[in-house]
């Protein structure tokens, strides 16, 4: 059985990571100023392993199936009927991306940075909503 409260935590945690990105990342500057790439990067890596946790969380309560990878969590996720297709695909490439700022993090292209707070945060957010309605 799925500890919600673990779930709920982990949630909440996604929400103010989000909501510093929102309110406290300078995009703009990410290019040309340190603090802003390491604040912006390492504040995404964080909610997207938050994630993965919940998501690895729900799969192994829920006997969903084995993941070989952090990515299969989430087409596990929507097999078992808990997380709508659409969000299999943005989710899978979170983790992905999460996996170049953990390992390839001296690579990691600013502008792709930029792009994935700007346009792909939402996935994030939506991810959190769908886990949410399963606890109600």
């Amino acid at each position: 059985m799925t500890d919600a409260d673990l779930v709920r935590k982990k949630l909440a945690f996604i929400q103010t990571c989000l909501e510093d990105l929102r309110r406290k990342a300078r995009v703009d500057l990410i290019e040309t100023d340190v603090r802003e790439l390491r604040f912006v990067e390492h504040t995404l890596q964080v909610a997207i392993q938050a994630v993965i946790d919940i998501a690895s969380h729900i799969v192994s309560d829920d006997r969903l199936g084995e993941p070989t990878t952090n990515r299969e969590l989430f087409t596990l996720l929507a097999r078992g009927g808990l997380l709508p297709t659409e969000l299999v695909d943005p989710m899978r490439r979170m983790a992905g991306f999460r996996n170049i700022l953990v390992h390839a993090y001296t690579e990691v292209d600013p502008m792709v940075l930029k792009d994935v707070v700007v346009n792909h945060v939402g996935d994030l957010e939506a991810f959190s909503r769908e886990i949410a309605k399963l606890l109600r």
